[in-house]
């Protein structure tokens, strides 16, 4: 690790244990960016798991720290609404997209006209769907990993894990094969504020999502215009709850499915190679017995915690944890947090790849908002983990990555490996 993350983990851990409780704000991305947000979280379960942080980047919010009372938020739609968007959003963001148009998705809304329209989607990512979608997955990991170098450092994410997902998702959509990574891209430009990852400044983020939304219109009306598919934009062109749909709505729909198909996957698959490395015990343990791969991959799942957190406004006052949150307030669910709390989850530190109950976790969240895609995630992971045991003695990590500024998407940007040679 370099010495700027030594000292960003160390700064934090001083803050955390040292700062005032009620200043302590576990948004901030410098602390995701530098793995240094753990302490934060250790001390808000212990001394006040419903915390109120009056003052952020992200204005006033309640951070839910413990598995069973962010269950409970997560399940309670009635009272804690998407409406109002599932992220914290910045100060500055907010600035600048004041008067202009709100895409809201399917996430973003509250039933009933959330229902309607995953329902709309969701057949692509049914059983029976990514049952015939397993051999196409197989065929292209396998393609993937045959072409990766040997006995030469490469970065991981750039040639798998992004590699993968824009394939899949690409599928998903029936977007054109050869550009499937500008799918990667827009991912990346709506996920990363400007001057982190490949976002510069707010006109080239207005510019490149404008070009992006430009794309997945022609692909409606490509589709609208034609027999009924089994891709998601077909599906959403056709359904009866969709056909009609707002544009901008349209465009928040393809926002979440972007993000959503793209960021949780990808950056799985990164930290299932960054969590074995790290446990060496575990790798030579999931070598010796390939039957382990499920349930390693759950547990990646839980240890990765690739969405940091999900918020809801509050509709009405109600009591939580001994706390007061008012009609208004916002909250943030921290799945990263909840996934290491020691009341539900024993040993939530520990990388353990055959634990009893694996997929007992928060990443993919509860109630109505449960993950659409849970199924394809684990699908992907899966089949991409038989395929490289199948080639591969060890795949070995050889510097520290470089991870995602953000307090939304946990994850890695690049992760530089060697591969020493093939089974």
């Amino acid at each position: 690790m370099s010495d700027g993350s030594i000292d960003i983990a160390q700064e934090a851990r001083r803050q955390a244990q040292d700062i005032p409780l009620e200043q302590l704000n576990p948004a901030q991305p410098e602390l995701f960016s530098g793995d240094a947000m753990w302490e934060h979280f250790a001390r808000l379960r212990r001394e006040d798991p419903v915390h109120f942080t009056a003052d952020s980047d992200y204005g006033p919010y309640w951070s839910i720290t413990k598995y069973n009372d962010i269950m409970a938020v997560d399940i309670n739609h009635q009272v804690f609404s998407s409406a109002d968007g599932i992220v914290l959003q910045s100060l500055e963001s907010k600035a600048e997209s004041a008067g202009r148009p709100i895409r809201p998705s399917f996430i973003a809304m509250d039933p009933p006209k959330h229902d309607v329209q995953r329902k709309a989607v969701s057949p692509a990512v049914a059983p029976a769907n990514l049952h015939l979608m397993a051999p196409v997955i197989r065929e292209r990991a396998g393609a993937i990993l045959d072409g990766l170098p040997i006995g030469e450092e490469f970065d991981w994410v750039d040639l798998v894990s992004k590699e993968l997902t824009a394939m899949t998702l690409a599928t998903l959509f029936d977007f054109p094969f050869e550009d499937r990574r500008k799918l990667t891209y827009w991912s990346d430009m709506m996920t990363n504020p400007p001057g982190h990852g490949v976002c510069e400044s707010w006109e080239q983020k207005r510019r490149e999502l404008g070009e992006c939304f430009d794309a997945f219109d022609r692909l409606w009306n490509q589709r609208i215009n034609a027999p009924p598919q089994s891709d998601m934009i077909s599906m959403m062109a056709h359904a009866e709850a969709t056909r009609d749909m707002d544009p901008n709505e349209y465009h928040g729909n393809v926002t979440l499915l972007i993000i959503g198909g793209n960021d949780t996957t990808r950056n799985t698959i990164s930290g299932s190679i960054y969590a074995l490395n790290k446990n060496p015990d575990q790798y030579a343990k999931l070598k010796a017995n390939p039957g382990l791969i499920s349930s390693m991959v759950s547990e990646t799942i839980r240890w990765q915690t690739p969405l940091a957190h999900m918020a809801r406004t509050a509709l009405a006052d109600i009591e939580l944890g001994g706390k007061l949150i008012r009609k208004g307030d916002r909250v943030a669910m921290w799945y990263v947090s909840g996934n290491r709390d020691d009341e539900v989850i024993a040993n939530p530190d520990s990388y353990i790849i055959d634990r009893e109950r694996p997929r007992n976790h928060l990443s993919f969240g509860f109630g109505v908002h449960r993950c659409v895609g849970n199924r394809l995630a684990e699908l992907q992971l899966t089949i991409i983990w038989e395929e490289i045991l199948k080639r591969f003695p060890t795949v070995e990590v050889v510097g520290e990555p470089l991870r995602t500024h953000s307090v939304f998407v946990k994850g890695y940007e690049t992760l530089p490996v060697i591969i020493p040679s093939r089974n």
